[in-house]
């Protein structure tokens, strides 16, 4: 199955933060998010990232849980974020956490991509979702 939609997202950066002495900077932030559509949830979570001296270039680690409903089917999953950019080429991947699922969801796997278009935050979420019997 695939679903899309828009989601709004809050960041707020915490005290972990730290520059380290060859200039790369380590910031830890929050996360509050709003998801609209066939998943529509509310997630929170924190992320970390680096930031090199070399424009375009960074990564970032970050957990979700997300509760709500997808499809008609409430319940709450977590979602791991591995993020990278080389010189500007990002490669992201989100996936659920295994076992994560409760509710209805409880059986639920997949990936989610996330774009920006116009300021605008959109996600695809390929997912499958045994029915338990």
């Amino acid at each position: 199955m695939r679903v899309s939609g828009k989601f709004t997202v809050q960041m707020q950066a915490q005290e972990a933060s730290f520059e380290g002495s060859d200039g790369i900077n380590v910031t830890r932030m929050s996360l509050d998010k709003t998801y609209k559509g066939e998943l529509s949830a509310h997630s929170q979570g924190e992320m970390l990232s680096a930031v090199t001296t070399t424009t375009g270039s960074a990564g970032y680690v970050a957990i979700e849980q997300v509760t709500g409903s997808l499809s008609g089917q409430s319940g709450s999953f977590v979602l791991q974020h591995s993020g990278i950019m080389d010189q500007g080429d990002a490669q992201l991947t989100l996936t659920v956490v295994p076992d994560s699922g409760s509710g209805e969801l409880k059986t639920l796997s997949g990936t989610m991509d996330i774009r920006i278009d116009s300021g605008e935050h959109h996600y695809d979420f390929d997912y499958e979702l045994d029915v338990l019997p």
